[in-house]
């Protein structure tokens, strides 16, 4: 059962993003801080980041998330609240 104080959230993040190691950079980071949920690339050349942890955990990932790997450019990076019960992952993956 996830403590109460999970909360979840969504990133979608533009720029170069996708081909650059991106994913990679920030599930490395995510499993680094104990986050569940995954990152993706999306068809419109976003990566897209879901996460549940702590609010503590969410804000350190949300930072390697705008810094990125040195061969990123993050130009925009747009967040949502989600539901911490609609993130069902156990660890953090790439998809």
């Amino acid at each position: 059962m996830t403590p109460p104080e999970d909360e979840a959230a969504r990133w979608l993040v533009s720029g170069r993003v996708q081909g650059v190691g991106f994913r990679w950079f920030v599930a490395q980071r995510a499993q680094d801080l104990g986050i569940a949920g995954w990152v993706s690339n999306l068809s419109d050349g976003r990566v897209e980041v879901v996460a549940r942890g702590n609010p503590t955990q969410l804000v350190a990932l949300e930072g390697a998330i705008r810094a990125g790997p040195s061969a990123a450019r993050v130009e925009t990076v747009e967040k949502l609240k989600i539901p911490h019960h609609s993130v069902t992952a156990k660890s953090f993956g790439v998809r």
